[in-house]
């Protein structure tokens, strides 16, 4: 399918990486898979400039770009404490709703653990005059996300967990050659690259396609005691 994006830079602060130029480079790049796909079954690619997603790229796409930065976020005490004076409550609307409770509000200064930070967006969301991202900026790449057609919905999983803005885009081409060769080998008839993933497993996939695992894989602890190893790692 025709690749999708936000506005991006073009007209959003929060972006962090320029989403417009990426998806009309790949679109010019690709006019013959779209157009006389090769493929199982359909394959979208969607790009969003920062964790807000406002092309719900990790609820549709099964590959999905989403902008982030790796370094910590910039912070404007004195903004901070004008939203206190202004009446918001920041330790319970921006404190306790954290989902990595990295931060604490003293009363007068607001101290954020980066090392815990999800890049969730919500503290910039709500005080966007005193917290803004950070700069050293690139791209998280996910796999896997579907509306549910077959075997229900899927939300896309960490495929990449970052990127650097200049290096998104040859990442980008390199992945999709081995993904779509492992999928045409692999995928069954209007089968989607999710669908795929579950029936073979990640750990086939990664595989497949030459990539290590990552903790920022992981979608939840394993509840399995055993371990299985490759038969080329046991000596």
């Amino acid at each position: 399918r025709t690749p999708s994006c936000c506005v991006g830079q073009a007209r959003c602060e929060w972006a962090c990486f320029d989403t417009m130029k990426f998806c009309h480079n790949l679109t010019q790049s690709y006019q013959d898979e779209m157009h006389r796909p090769p493929f199982p079954y359909k394959f979208k690619v969607k790009a969003s400039g920062c964790p807000n997603d406002c092309v719900a790229a990790i609820a549709r796409a099964d590959l999905s770009l989403i902008g982030i930065w790796k370094d910590d976020i910039r912070q404007d005490d004195a903004a901070v404490a004008e939203y206190a004076a202004g009446g918001l409550d920041i330790a319970r609307d921006v404190c306790a709703r954290c989902p990595g409770q990295c931060m604490d509000w003293g009363g007068a200064t607001l101290t954020i653990d980066n090392r815990d930070c999800k890049r969730c967006m919500h503290c910039i969301n709500v005080m966007p005059q005193a917290l803004r991202p950070g700069m050293e900026r690139g791209a998280a790449i996910l796999i896997g996300a579907k509306a549910p057609i077959v075997q229900g919905a899927l939300l896309s999983s960490v495929l990449v967990p970052f990127v650097p803005e200049p290096e998104i885009e040859e990442t980008v081409r390199e992945l999709l050659k081995r993904i779509w060769e492992f999928w045409d080998e692999y995928g069954k008839n209007r089968e989607r690259v999710g669908e795929m993933i579950q029936r073979v497993g990640m750990s086939a996939f990664l595989d497949g396609i030459g990539l290590d695992p990552r903790p920022e894989m992981v979608a939840f602890p394993r509840d399995n005691p055993y371990v299985f190893f490759q038969k080329e790692d046991v000596k």
